[in-house]
């Protein structure tokens, strides 16, 4: 069915923006749903039709038509059969079924799944333990840039205490926190977001719902940040420690830092054009706007934890309890997966979240709270939080003058910002200054000049890299069981 087909059609809105349960009694549900025959059928009928594709999720090969029908049927047919154990999502797989058969009986060109994706509502299921079957067209962030045929079996994770997080003062309609039973290749990788602007459709409809998988952010913080610890011999607080010991605490840790930072992208002193919106700029201002969404949730962490410890412990609600103690991890966790494992994942070719935590380093260690003496790293955390709240309100302060200011004029001083922190490249024309750059040319031409590794790694990253790399790359694909 074409486009021109379907302007005229009533798509329901999906609610909220774009952008993103630990009860171990659920291991043996999760086991048998992974081993269910119906979900291996479909996995293995996916698994083998992604190899028949193109890059657009189209068939490369006509002469393969028949065997490609022969698996969407399968997957189809398994969809149904799992129908009675995802009662919640039976409007959702009775659409997928037929844009599935659709799709094969149009000859399995550029698929199109809008149908059944605004029927798939899984914001309105935040309930601990509720299991989704997904299967899209889609590509996955961090993984496939092809829209393949994946399919993920997922478990919404949703404590209490988040819940009362989410129904006060940090509301967040489309935030689904989830974690992984089994998947498809796609998410054999380090992708750990379900979004629904990845899947293949005519139209766009308005999103609302964001689903990440906080089992994979809390395993691989975990395994980089043990290592990371070891190496560079640092001592830990029995809070910071408990993150590594405990996939449970490690998971509501992230659910936490998630809840506020997602929330936070479309909230604040934003410039004219919102960070949100893909548009050409300098890859330092992507870098800014992520950093200020941990830094928010990092600064909200902090209010809470001091909030909080004022009151008597025996006063405090079980969820206030649990609240005081996620909110000190949060702050750990901030910290750590920046420094740590942001800084040195991913290629150098203008890595946006690599150089938030060389930012972020560097910043501690200037304001001295993060000390390298003796081949040790040191931590003062008592002034640690002051600090960070100092940087965050920094980037606040360049967002709340960027509003007066020329686009040209933002991007000059959202690089005054980060140079005055982290050294760039000798090389880069940018850190010349203003009168070495074609301000009166196009944007363009001014973030061409921008090198692909602008602000490279200071020698004690080299250093740490050839260390972690390994442990870095083994993260990929995991998850928390």
């Amino acid at each position: 069915m074409s486009m021109n087909n379907t302007t005229t059609r009533d798509v329901r809105t999906i609610v909220g923006e774009p952008e993103v349960v630990e009860d171990r009694g659920n291991a043996t549900q999760q086991a048998d749903l992974r081993n269910d025959d119906r979900w291996m059928r479909l996995k293995a009928a996916a698994s083998e039709f992604q190899a028949l594709q193109l890059q657009d999720g189209s068939l490369a090969d006509q002469d393969q038509l028949g065997r490609a029908r022969e698996l969407i049927e399968t997957v189809a047919t398994n969809v149904e059969a799992l129908l009675p154990v995802f009662p919640h999502d039976s409007a959702y797989l009775t659409a997928l079924a037929a844009d599935l058969r659709r799709w094969s009986e149009d000859g399995v060109g550029v698929p199109d799944f809008l149908d059944s994706l605004v029927e798939f509502q899984p914001q309105q299921h935040r309930a601990d333990g509720v299991r989704h079957l997904v299967v899209f067209p889609m590509y996955t962030q961090n993984g496939s840039r092809s829209r393949l045929l994946e399919a993920v079996l997922i478990e919404v994770i949703w404590p209490e205490f988040v819940a009362e997080l989410e129904a006060g003062d940090y509301g967040n309609a489309l935030f689904v926190p989830i974690r992984f039973i089994d998947f498809t290749a796609g998410y054999d990788t380090n992708s750990a977001v379900l979004f629904p602007e990845t899947v293949a459709m005519r139209e766009i409809p308005p999103f609302t719902w964001g689903a990440i998988f906080a089992d994979r952010e809390a395993a691989r913080y975990r395994t980089v940040v043990r290592e990371a610890a070891a190496v560079t011999h640092l001592a830990l607080p029995p809070a910071a420690r408990a993150i590594l010991d405990d996939q449970t605490v490690a998971e509501e840790t992230f659910i936490m830092w998630d809840l506020i930072h997602d929330r936070t992208h479309m909230r604040g002193d934003l410039p004219f054009d919102p960070f949100m919106i893909k548009q050409r700029m300098p890859f330092f201002l992507y870098t800014l706007e992520e950093l200020r969404c941990d830094l928010t949730a990092f600064r909200e962490c902090v209010r809470i934890e001091r909030h909080l410890s004022s009151i008597e412990a025996d006063a405090l609600t079980e969820s206030q309890a649990k609240m005081l103690a996620r909110a000190k991890q949060v702050q750990f966790a901030v910290i750590f997966d920046r420094i740590f494992r942001f800084a040195l994942t991913g290629s150098r070719t203008r890595n946006y979240d690599g150089l938030g935590g060389q930012l972020l380093f560097a910043w501690l260690h200037q304001n001295h709270v993060l000390n390298w003496t003796d081949t040790k790293l040191d931590i003062d955390w008592a002034h640690v939080p002051d600090v960070v709240v100092k940087l965050g309100d920094a980037i606040d302060d360049l967002y709340w003058k960027s509003i007066d200011r020329p686009k040209v004029a933002h991007w000059l001083a959202a690089y005054d910002l980060v140079s005055s922190v982290v050294t760039p490249h000798p090389a880069s024309t940018w850190a010349k200054g203003p009168d070495a750059l074609p301000l009166t040319g196009t944007p363009r031409e001014l973030t061409d000049l921008i090198m692909d590794d602008e602000f490279p790694l200071s020698m004690f990253y080299e250093a740490l890299s050839k260390k972690m790399v390994d442990v870095i790359e083994s993260t990929a694909g995991i998850t928390g069981y």
